[in-house]
């Protein structure tokens, strides 16, 4: 059962009519369901011809969009065909892509399109969306996105949003672009506040959860500069613990590999009182130790530091997954020889292992004890990269960043272990 769209929600499934449509802001905002009740329309009463849908890989499509719309009008008007690319929507059959690479417009190179529906626009390469305009060619056609606010130098703000001939604000006002070369797009900007149904505790949950960079994209929906430090919610006085409560699972080690650059790996445990701690560092820098370890020594220097580490009066933990740099391949094959269990490749998507970490601290969920030298040392220094912003990516600095790696592993990889425990820390902090 979904509630009726009321306020903006409702005004942008009016406004939706121009050859492109796009709902931009912050997360929870009904940015999502406005657009897909203007798709289903569009789906029943636009031109004739083959229909499109995009997200950045096709699970994400199904995940974010095909399974709301299964849960809104059911499985017998809404059929996906996985492993075919097609959802079949109130019998009309709809391709489905996804958009994660430069590869990825070849994947439309030909096709003729009457409609498109794309999910979040922003992380789809430009040469994609590109070649998407050019494939809607019926006369009629009509393209309607989502997307969660990026750098302001991004190339969909610069070369799309900021020349739309109408813009619908966050606080609601209508502006019309009186400029002869402005798009036909139609921008609809949605703040939390555009979402009446949310209840009180989870929006104020929600702005707890995000900080720093994420608050002001995903709570404020602002499309602003990656810039300073990354993790700028992390404080000494608070997340750094000299003492560990018993633990009740050693969840994971992050892992970031390095020869001639350190070597790092962090062991993370949820402890008694349901938070997470990074318990130990295992570090090695070639250049200060002036001798440079092969993959075997590297492995029995991994197992010693897990065999003898003690805690609570027992010695030896084993976590749950160890993560790995995915680009050690041949790390990861010497681990896997000498019989390391749970040995896997880490998600290495920065920017959300970055958004993983950050909600952890910004939660207050995640502390590191003060024997991981490393990581406290490179924690306040691991700043955005002013040049990338600049050219409208979001990265970060490639400067004593090792520990920090590995903690993006170790929390990204597992973040589906622990992200179950947000709820029970935010109530506590709210």
């Amino acid at each position: 059962m979904f509630d009726a769209l009321v306020g903006k929600q409702l005004r942008s499934t009016q406004l939706a009519t121009a050859r492109g449509n796009l709902w931009e802001g912050a997360v929870r905002s009904s940015k999502t369901i406005s657009s897909i009740m203007v798709w289903l329309r569009y789906i029943r009463t636009g031109p004739p011809g083959a229909l499109l849908m995009v997200g950045k890989t096709e699970r994400t499509l199904k995940r974010n969009i095909i399974d709301v719309i299964v849960s809104m009008v059911g499985v017998r008007r809404c059929r996906y065909k996985a492993g075919a690319g097609e959802v079949i929507i109130f019998g009309r059959t709809i391709y489905v892509a996804g958009a994660n690479d430069e590869r990825s417009a070849d994947k439309i190179k030909g096709m003729t399109l009457a409609g498109a529906y794309c999910d979040e626009v922003t992380t789809f390469p430009e040469s994609f969306f590109s070649m998407l305009g050019t494939r809607l060619s019926v006369a009629g056609a009509q393209w309607f996105g989502t997307t969660n606010p990026e750098g302001p130098n991004h190339w969909l703000k610069k070369k799309f949003l900021d020349r739309a001939r109408l813009h619908v604000r966050r606080d609601g006002s209508e502006v019309t672009s009186q400029d002869p070369k402005a798009l036909d797009l139609h921008r609809f900007s949605f703040s939390l506040n555009d979402n009446p149904y949310l209840p009180p505790a989870y929006v104020e949950n929600l702005k707890l959860e995000y900080q720093g960079l994420f608050y002001k994209r995903f709570v404020l929906g602002e499309w602003c500069l990656a810039e300073g430090v990354v993790y700028d919610m992390f404080d000494e006085s608070t997340h750094i613990v000299d003492t560990l409560p018993t633990m009740r699972r050693w969840m994971a080690v992050g892992l970031d590999y390095g020869t001639i650059n350190p070597f790092a790996a962090l062991l993370v445990g949820v402890g008694e009182d349901d938070r997470l701690y990074v318990a130990s560092e295992y570090r090695h820098d070639s250049r200060t130790a002036r001798r440079q370890l092969t993959d075997a020594q590297y492995s029995r220097g991994m197992q010693n530091w897990l065999g003898t580490y003690a805690h609570d009066g027992v010695e030896g933990v084993q976590p749950e997954w160890i993560w790995v740099d995915p680009s050690a391949a041949s790390f990861m094959t010497q681990l896997w020889a000498d019989g390391v269990p749970g040995v896997a490749k880490a998600q290495n998507d920065v920017k959300d292992g970055i958004r993983s970490v950050s909600v952890a601290f910004g939660a207050n969920l995640l502390h590191v004890h003060r024997s991981c030298t490393g990581l406290i040392e490179e924690l306040p220094s691991y700043a955005w990269d002013d040049k990338a912003a600049a050219a409208g990516e979001d990265k970060p600095m490639k400067v004593n960043d090792h520990s920090a790696d590995a903690l993006r592993y170790a929390l990204h990889s597992s973040a589906y272990e622990w992200r179950g425990l947000l709820r029970t820390d935010l109530q506590e902090a709210a």
